[in-house]
């Protein structure tokens, strides 16, 4: 216990980080995962093309490359930002792919027709999508969108070896003082813990609100 009395303010610095890593990948991966679904769905090839080429490449690129990728590489290019908000780019990024497809596989249960349907009364694809085939398509998707933001959360301690404050880091000082490992990271594993349950729990209540029933 007493790794946490004696810590707490660099447990919450820690939890803080994570926290907001969180929150601003989330976004980006939310916003990203939409337009590359919609991109994927889209009746125009190269769109379709777009789509599909970012799917696979970050679907397939183990997160830590990409991490190198962005944190290391786009400064070479004279990108020169914050380690936070590149790891927010890296993150984002990645979960994206994952969100793109979950997406699409909720826009795949909904009947061809009423697509068909919408566009027999003069809607454009946006409005179809928008109106039509996107609000049946989100009851369906919050338990595998919940899940994949859930992963995020976990996923963002890769930061902590790029100089990012975030929870899992703060063992690296924790260590140096002297502190049972053991007990370090059971206090950071509560802290994963604390996140991914909220996220969950925010989950389950959109799911009982909007959610398919079962």
């Amino acid at each position: 216990m007493d790794v946490l009395t004696d810590n707490f303010s660099l447990y919450g610095k820690g939890f803080l980080g994570t926290v907001e890593l969180t929150v601003y990948a989330s976004i980006l991966a939310m916003v990203l995962g939409f337009v590359m679904a919609s991109f994927r769905v889209a009746p125009v090839g190269s769109l379709r093309v777009i789509g599909t080429v970012w799917v696979t490449v970050l679907r397939n690129t183990p997160l830590t490359l990409l991490f190198f990728a962005v944190l290391l590489g786009l400064p070479r290019f004279g990108l020169v930002l914050p380690f936070n908000v590149f790891a927010v780019l890296a993150l984002g990024c990645y979960t994206s792919a994952f969100i793109c497809e979950v997406l699409r596989s909720g826009i795949n249960t909904v009947p061809t027709g009423q697509g068909e349907a919408s566009r027999s009364l003069g809607m454009t694809f946006g409005q179809t999508l928008g109106d039509i085939v996107l609000p049946q398509a989100f009851r369906s998707v919050i338990p595998p969108v919940g899940s994949t933001l859930i992963a995020l959360a976990k996923n963002s301690a890769i930061a902590g070896a790029f100089s990012v404050t975030e929870l899992l880091g703060t063992y690296k000082t924790l260590n140096e003082l002297g502190y049972s490992i053991i007990w370090t990271f059971v206090w950071i594993a509560v802290g994963y813990l604390i996140i991914t349950l909220t996220i969950s729990a925010l989950f389950h209540v959109l799911e009982k609100r909007w959610g398919v029933a079962r």
